[in-house]
């Protein structure tokens, strides 16, 4: 048997529960899962999405706009950040004019001085209550999916409660599917066979979310 029918082998098995009128996909499928467990408020939304981020020890911060600025340059500066990377598209308002040099994010950008930034500041395009999870699309407020991955200090900034969901299918609802996402549970961690924790191994080993209500 060559690799092409293999190939094909395999796609003619994936497709046996296709009905044979051809419907798409989406109307083969039945979508009959739970979509979220339990009601919840908007208000209650945002302490479980707090509680659960809390749980993968992300450092979670509340503010209002009027005071966002002061706590983004209070936070920078308990890092000692000297340089702050910044999205294209990342509103104004949410820094200070003193504090760390600003990077932009550009394309030429290598590794190596990404590598060299202290902190990146993003904004986020939905944050999922059940599973602590904030999802970053690559929008003008979040840049490209390198910059929140390659400094060791990461701030996000989600809107509350317009940006917060309780659920992954609400979240997906919300998402462009052409778009890149980067899904983020927690500072990045990995642990061996004996369970022994290590943070920073492909991703910010600090991760400090506001939650701007």
């Amino acid at each position: 048997m060559s690799s092409r029918e293999r190939i094909l082998g395999r796609v003619r098995r994936a497709l046996a529960d296709v009905p044979p009128d051809g419907a798409p996909y989406e109307e083969a499928v039945p979508r009959d899962y739970l979509r979220e467990h339990g009601e919840r408020t908007p208000a209650e939304a945002v302490e479980l999405l707090a509680e659960n981020l809390a749980d993968y020890r992300a450092v979670v911060h509340r503010t209002g706009a009027a005071d966002l600025p002061h706590l983004v340059a209070r936070l920078l500066a308990a890092r000692g950040s000297r340089e702050v990377l910044v999205p294209p598209g990342l509103p104004a308002g949410w820094l200070s004019a003193a504090g760390p040099v600003r990077v932009d994010d550009r394309a030429e950008s290598t590794v190596e001085r990404l590598d060299r930034v202290d902190s990146v500041v993003t904004g986020c395009a939905v944050a999922i209550a059940e599973t602590g999870t904030l999802v970053l699309d690559g929008s003008p407020d979040q840049g490209r999916r390198r910059i929140s991955l390659v400094p060791d200090h990461h701030i996000c900034v989600v809107r509350v409660p317009e940006q917060v969901v309780s659920s992954v299918p609400q979240a997906l609802d919300r998402l462009d599917p052409a778009r890149p996402s980067t899904w983020i549970s927690g500072p990045s961690a990995t642990s061996d066979i004996e369970l022994d924790r290590v943070e920073g191994v492909h991703g910010p080993r600090t991760l400090e979310v506001i939650l701007l209500g």
